[in-house]
C-alpha cells in the first residue's frame, strides 16, 4: 500500500497529463469568473496543450 503511494500508483507516468488538464480547467475557470482576459486564457491553454502533446510524443517515440 505504502509503496503504491510513494511510486505514484495509478498516476505513475500520468502526472504531466493530470497537471496539464488541471491547468487548462483552471484557466477556463479564471476566464469565466473574470480573473483573466481571453488572450491570457488562450495563451495558457495553448502552452499547457503543447506540454501535453510534447510529453505524449516523447513517450511514444521509439515504440513500434
Amino acid at each position: 500500500m505504502m509503496n503504491k503511494i510513494i511510486n505514484g500508483g495509478y498516476l505513475s507516468g500520468r502526472k504531466t497529463y493530470v497537471i496539464s488538464g488541471i491547468g487548462i480547467v483552471s484557466a477556463i475557470g479564471a476566464y469565466l469568473i473574470g480573473e483573466q482576459d481571453l488572450f491570457s486564457m488562450l495563451q495558457t491553454i495553448f502552452m499547457l496543450g503543447g506540454i501535453y502533446f510534447l510529453k505524449q510524443e516523447s513517450s511514444t517515440k521509439g515504440k513500434k
